[in-house]
């Protein structure tokens, strides 16, 4: 069958990506090099996901604050090993003012006596402020999000994977024992992990991250990631319990229930427009833009057929149609229909709701008038045409929708379920990361041996992604494929974004 995008994804799955964002208008590269422009419709978006995970972290006893944008150099400098693998990504600000030079140009006048680190990540500067708010034990625990932007100075981006300014959510507790912020961390990477599942549609992989794929300065790192279509993992969101590590850094202390001096133990956790790139990347085919009907900012397109005799009475039908089935709620929000009216060829205005992944489409021609009907198609399956009654569409429209998020969903488990393999020796793993795009490899492996694999998995372009709870739970004790020694882990490797 002809495809709407060419190079299909096979073919050449980078062009495909980019030919997806382009034809449903999504984000374009702006005057700031390596910066992104976000259009209206992944506005709508971003701001959903902010609206249902607002709502769960709030649910969880969190509450949002601001912090700055600027952040001094010594702040950093407290954390320099945390600070270390992305210090070459900063931007740097070293003068406060503009003055006119040469043939009337701006340049730079007043040099700061410290320079200001634009906000890669606003541990120092959180953690600074806590330091300052800590004294007892009755203080904690502190429970703190921030929706900002950071800047990260990329010179190989790709628009919502990687580009220099991003959003993002970003948390950061403090408590008062362990027991406590071990709980923080595995309770938000649940919240995570249901979001993905439940409004995104992406079957995730959630587990411990290996020593080697460890945030800097965390004790445990977890992360919540998926399967792109090209076999890649994208980690989208990661949960980090931190000790006290970080406390120690910034002298967060607090004075205990039996009246001793300790530090804190600290929680982080966060995600940013990097979730958009992996709900295009897992849904979207060779037809351009798939949203799950959960998360889609348009839920509905009507496209009215006219010519110059029929013209009112298509129009007056399709907006009466409009107006009854926007009183519709969906998901906590009012079921959003748009009506393209534009003067272009039908078949033009039906591929426009296609390319933008608008999950129905409802085509009114005279015939559906008069039997008080719609053609409607689903964008999952471009090529069904069911003729619905009116009365009918409108009692079952919730009931399609999630029809469709269901399925969404089923096919994405389907592909990541298919795409995990099991291998039992060294030299099929090496065999295996050969493939153009191999599929995600369990295997028997120690996590906590320095055996050399760093160079290897360089070689082969393959990392290790996590440390599976499920399948390490019982395991009886075989042989790790890359040191021959015995062990009851278990590993996934990947290629990743």
């Amino acid at each position: 069958m002809k495809t709407a995008i060419t190079p299909t994804r096979n073919e050449d799955f980078s062009s495909w990506y980019q030919a997806v964002i382009n034809w449903a208008s999504l984000a374009e590269n702006s005057p700031v090099r390596w910066c992104m422009t976000i259009k209206p419709g992944w506005v709508a978006i971003w701001e959903m996901m902010q609206k249902f995970l607002d709502k769960k972290f709030k649910e969880t006893g969190h509450e949002n604050a601001y912090f700055p944008l600027l952040i001094p150099l010594s702040f950093l400098e407290k954390e320099a090993e945390h600070v270390e693998g992305f210090a070459p990504e900063c931007a740097v600000v070293t003068h406060h003012k503009l003055k006119k030079g040469k043939d009337w140009k701006l340049v730079p006048d007043w040099k700061l006596e410290e320079p200001l680190i634009v906000r890669p990540t606003s541990e120092t500067i959180i953690w600074d402020a806590y330091a300052g708010w800590v004294q007892s034990y009755r203080d904690l625990p502190i429970l703190i999000n921030q929706w900002a932007n950071v800047m990260r100075w990329e010179m190989r981006t790709r628009l919502f994977l990687r580009t220099s300014e991003f959003l993002w959510q970003e948390w950061h507790t403090a408590h008062s024992t362990e027991e406590e912020a071990r709980e923080e961390t595995m309770k938000m990477l649940k919240v995570y992990e249901d979001f993905m599942k439940d409004y995104l549609a992406i079957p995730v992989l959630s587990w411990e991250k290996t020593p080697e794929e460890r945030f800097p300065w965390a004790v445990n790192t977890y992360s919540v990631e998926a399967i792109m279509q090209d076999n890649k993992a994208l980690q989208m969101w990661t949960s980090h319990y931190l000790g006290q590590n970080f406390a120690r850094s910034s002298n967060i202390k607090f004075q205990n229930k039996d009246g001793e001096e300790e530090y804190a133990y600290t929680t982080s956790w966060w995600v940013s427009t990097r979730m958009i790139w992996g709900l295009i990347m897992t849904h979207s085919d060779d037809n351009w833009l798939v949203l799950p009907p959960k998360i889609s900012s348009k839920h509905i397109i009507i496209i009215p057929f006219t010519n110059s005799d029929n013209e009112d009475k298509v129009l007056d039908y399709c907006y009466d149609l409009k107006k009854e089935l926007d009183s519709i709620e969906y998901n906590e929000w009012k079921i959003w229909v748009v009506i393209d009216n534009s003067r272009v060829w039908w078949g033009q205005k039906f591929w426009n709701g296609v390319r933008k992944g608008i999950p129905l489409i409802l085509k009114i021609w005279e015939k559906e008038i008069e039997k008080d009907s719609v053609s409607l198609v689903k964008r999952i399956d471009i090529e069904s045409n069911d003729l619905v009654l009116r009365e009918n569409l409108k009692s079952n429209l919730v009931n399609i929708l999630d029809w469709i998020q269901d399925k969404i969903y089923a096919r994405a488990v389907g592909y990541r379920n298919k795409n995990i393999v099991e291998i039992d020796s060294l030299e099929d793993f090496k065999e295996h990361f050969k493939k153009e795009n191999p599929e995600f490899v369990l295997c028997y492996s120690d996590p906590e041996i320095d055996d050399g694999r760093e160079e290897l998995l360089k070689e082969l372009r393959a990392t290790s992604r996590w440390i599976p709870f499920e399948f390490n739970e019982n395991n009886s004790e075989k042989t790790c494929i890359f040191t021959w020694k015995k062990t009851n882990n278990k590993i996934i490797y990947s290629r990743a974004y």
